[in-house]
């Protein structure tokens, strides 16, 4: 049974506080981790690393990196298990708006990039399923941007 916090509203407010932050590290830290193991699974098949977690006022993107003459970004997810949908299922049309609009601030501050072709996959990690879980899904969505 957990522990009963009891005293000041600010008390109860600060250990609050502290646990969404330990949540919120330990979220990070894990996906900073399952981002490595996308990344090595991507450069094992040939891909080159060209930016980790480029973010922009619109958002951020996992991994860039270049496929031959092809930019891909990439965004990773993880799932425990599939009770939820995979972790592609995450990257729902909003999302994918939003690493759109990362992606083209990534190449107007990069334009000698901005003439290569691009693609959008999304790296789905769940450990419970075969193939050490890993699913890259090549062309997963297209650029919701002109």
């Amino acid at each position: 049974m957990g522990a009963i916090l009891c005293g000041p509203p600010d008390t109860l407010s600060m250990a609050r506080q502290s646990l969404n932050k330990q949540a919120a590290f330990t979220t990070r830290q894990s996906g900073a981790e399952w981002e490595k193991t996308a990344e090595s699974f991507l450069r094992g098949h040939g891909l080159k690393l060209l930016q980790r977690n480029f973010s922009s006022r619109f958002g951020e993107i996992d991994l860039i990196m270049e496929d031959e003459e092809t930019v891909v970004f990439v965004e990773v997810k993880y799932r425990k298990s599939s009770q939820h949908g995979s972790g592609a299922d995450a990257v729902t049309f909003h999302k994918q708006g939003r690493i759109s609009r990362t992606a083209a601030w990534y190449l107007a501050m990069n334009p000698h990039r901005a003439e290569q072709v691009c693609r959008f996959d999304v790296i789905s990690i769940n450990p419970q399923e075969k193939d050490q879980g890993i699913n890259w899904i090549k062309s997963a969505f297209y650029s919701t941007q002109g």
